[in-house]
């Protein structure tokens, strides 16, 4: 039985302000740091193979501080741009309290929650899914499946479209999936790749665990 970590960058300058940020390399908040440093501290213990994260600063700062805490910052970190956030396309940079007053909260939850529909000249959902689950199928899941621990640090829709696969969830069950920043998902995974049990650390202390993902 391997472990697949799963963590959100810890907060950024654009996530503290309130903007769609997208593939805009917008780096860490000081919050986000402190984030990322409580979430390397809830990972003290474990043990990871390998590390992979997306081509922005903020995921790659999260992973080295993380890794630097656990006393495994000499493993190799794999970046590629398919773990990137969602492209938000006209979005990016907005506003989001803005974006809701002038299109309305539902058109708002739509662009960032929904699976299929996508902000004008951005990618959706499942257009991120698209090119993050090939990478896993690819790069992740044999090394899982040979019981390397792997850690993944990315982005709230990146690994959403994954947690997606991982949990079997619905397009209207995504819907109100939030990743929060810098807290560690844990999911237990056997030879075949099936999820057999998941754990949440949160920033509390506090562990959420599930026995088994219903397929």
């Amino acid at each position: 039985m391997a472990q697949l970590v799963l963590v959100r960058h810890g907060e950024s300058e654009w996530n503290r302000q309130n903007r769609f940020t997208g593939w805009v390399d917008v780096d860490l908040s000081a919050n986000g740091v402190e984030e990322a440093k409580i979430a390397g501290n809830l990972l003290v213990g474990y043990k990871f193979d390998y590390a992979f994260t997306s081509a922005l600063k903020r995921a790659i700062r999260t992973t080295e501080i993380i890794l630097d805490i656990i006393g495994s910052n000499g493993l190799l970190i794999e970046k590629d741009e398919a773990l990137n956030e969602r492209h938000y396309g006209d979005l990016q940079g907005l506003n989001k309290t803005e974006i809701g007053e002038q299109f309305g909260g539902e058109q708002l939850k739509t662009w960032r929650r929904s699976f299929d529909i996508a902000p004008p000249n951005g990618e959706s959902l499942k257009d991120t899914q698209d090119r993050v689950l090939p990478y896993y199928f690819k790069n992740i899941e044999p090394l899982v499946k040979q019981g390397h621990n792997v850690l993944v640090s990315a982005h709230g829709n990146s690994l959403r479209s994954l947690v997606m696969y991982l949990e079997n969830l619905s397009k209207e069950e995504v819907v109100e999936l939030n990743i929060p920043t810098a807290v560690p998902y844990i999911y237990e995974i056997d030879g075949a790749g099936k999820v057999e049990a998941k754990t949440i650390l949160n920033n509390l202390g506090n562990v959420q665990t599930t026995n088994s993902i219903v397929y």
